[in-house]
């Protein structure tokens, strides 16, 4: 297996660190597996890690009442699982779960948020990683609530 330096210094995701914040994130990674149908998120839960997809979908969704789980996205590998950890009160804004065997690199969110707190320049680096990722999210989640309340306006 390779290693999780090399895995996370190849990451397209990753592009915005330099070696040294990438060797920094390495040290509070390690890979994780779940089956298909397990839940790596939970909606409103703490949210004390993240995940980075290395093989397998899963779907992010939410609870509506009187209705169950509706599914908002479907994630890919290469692709982020968990957001809410840079916000507070750091909780799940969704469930993600997997459709296949998941293989991703799990980081530990409260030990990465204290470096954040100690290394500013890497706090920046890292959110320049992932605030792409939030305002992609964001458009999406505007884009279907056009679809269903178009026909309304």
């Amino acid at each position: 297996m390779e290693s999780l330096e090399r895995v996370l210094m190849e990451q397209p995701f990753f592009t915005p660190l330099d070696s040294a914040h990438r060797a920094a994130l390495t040290r509070y990674a390690e890979p994780a597996q779940f089956p298909p149908g397990a839940y790596l998120l939970h909606e409103n839960a703490p949210e004390d890690r993240f995940y980075l997809l290395q093989q397998g979908r899963l779907a992010l969704q939410v609870h509506v009442p009187g209705c169950g789980a509706r599914r908002v996205q479907t994630l890919q590998p290469g692709e982020i699982v968990g957001l809410s950890w840079l916000i507070r009160p750091y909780r799940s804004s969704y469930d993600a779960q997997a459709f296949e065997p998941i293989r991703a690199i799990a980081f530990d969110a409260a030990r990465l948020r204290a470096l954040c707190g100690a290394d500013h320049d890497f706090g920046y680096e890292l959110m320049q990683c992932f605030m792409p990722v939030l305002l992609q999210r964001l458009q999406a989640a505007r884009l279907q609530l056009l679809d269903v309340y178009g026909t309304l306006l």
